[in-house]
């Protein structure tokens, strides 16, 4: 939006006797060089957790962690949740009070019976040291190609950040297909020709297609 105010709400925090407003979203700068920043609407320090969750599908299974999170003064942050054969499992990312880590870990047992609740301390994320790729798999389904192109990955010392993968029946010649769609993050001093070149020597190994995008 542009010629007016942003929309975003704020928060205001004083210092000194003066105010400081930041958007929604961002951190408010430490209180000292000794202390963690504040997470805006919070009076206390913070601390940033990883939940993975999993249990069998069913209605209402977001609502009730979202519960659970939400009456500890949590924030649902970053999560990745999917269904896969009868199972509803997945990853989120939750800032708390830090005084209040202990009460939302009980608390998540309240779950037990709906979902299994693991929580975990958040390493900091890691900025990307160079530019993405994504790579895009189709072929007819075979033991052994998530191996085959993870170590190919592995090789050039590419970190995974997301996979997904199914299969599905081929239209018109029968039996199963198999389709990965995977985005790496790469080395900023990779030579992504050579990545290139190794995926198109495993395609033709396993004959398959694989497309390599930026």
């Amino acid at each position: 939006m542009t010629g007016g105010r942003s929309s975003r709400p704020s928060f205001t925090q004083s210092r000194g006797g003066c105010c400081q407003r930041f958007a929604a979203g961002e951190w408010l700068p430490p209180r000292s060089n000794n202390e963690r920043p504040l997470l805006p609407g919070y009076d206390a320090d913070v601390s940033r957790i990883v939940l993975t969750v999993i249990g069998d599908d069913r209605a209402g299974l977001v609502e009730a962690l979202s519960e659970v999170i939400t009456e500890h003064g949590g924030n649902w942050e970053r999560s990745q949740l999917a269904e896969l054969a009868g199972k509803f499992a997945g990853i989120v990312v939750v800032t708390v009070p830090a005084e209040a880590v202990g009460e939302l870990t009980a608390a998540t047992r309240r779950l037990d019976g709906l979902l299994d609740v693991s929580v975990h301390p958040a390493l900091e994320d890691v900025a990307s040291a160079g530019p993405d790729l994504t790579i895009d798999l189709l072929g007819n389904d075979r033991p052994g190609i998530v191996r085959e192109v993870s170590s190919v990955l592995h090789r050039h010392h590419l970190s995974i950040e997301s996979l997904e993968t199914e299969t599905r029946e081929a239209p018109m010649a029968g039996g199963l297909l198999f389709e990965a769609h995977i985005a790496v993050r790469i080395p900023a001093d990779a030579d992504t020709s050579l990545i290139r070149a190794d995926l198109e020597l495993l395609a033709a190994e396993l004959l398959v297609d694989i497309t390599v995008g930026d």
